[in-house]
């Protein structure tokens, strides 16, 4: 059967669709973690930085990852992407394919650097593959691969230097 034109494809062989899929128990035990948090001496400098870190600005900082970030709202939308994991010289390697949309996608690999994340490209993507909804033509569009360095994001560290 012919695919369609800017159709996700199925993956080629020896890359998996992959999901974010960040198990309940793990998320758990970062905020217990986060709960038993030893704290430094505040140095009283009215939460400010001069004395080295803000004890108030952390303590804020914990309190919003424990109780105000809303994970599965962010899962969600990180799984708004096409993820893979492909087996790179025995180094498992994530990455996101979003193919773009127009007559003729030209490709490009978007890489973070250290320490990043391939999140860093999570609002350019669309406006890569899909310039024609955000105000450009469809004939700049691009088939774009953000892959995750090794040792970040889910692609597997490496076994050596």
């Amino acid at each position: 059967m012919p695919s369609q034109p800017n159709a996700p494809e199925t993956p080629a062989q020896g890359v998996d669709a992959f999901h974010v899929a960040v198990p309940d128990d793990l998320i758990d035990d970062l905020h217990t973690r986060l709960a038993r948090t030893r704290w430094i001496r505040d140095t009283d400098d009215d939460g400010g930085w001069s004395h080295g870190l803000s004890v108030p600005y952390l303590r804020a900082l914990v309190q919003y990852w424990r109780h105000g970030f809303d994970w599965p709202a962010q899962q969600a939308a990180i799984n708004r992407l096409p993820h893979f994991r492909t087996d790179v010289d025995g180094v498992g390697v994530h990455f996101i394919h979003k193919r773009g949309k127009g007559p003729s996608p030209f490709p490009i690999i978007l890489t973070h650097g250290f320490p990043d994340s391939f999140l860093r490209f999570a609002k350019l993507i669309p406006l890569l593959t899909d310039p024609a909804t955000h105000g450009g033509y469809a004939a700049d569009a691009f088939d774009v691969v953000v892959p995750s360095l090794p040792g970040y994001g889910f692609s597997d560290p490496l076994g050596e230097p």
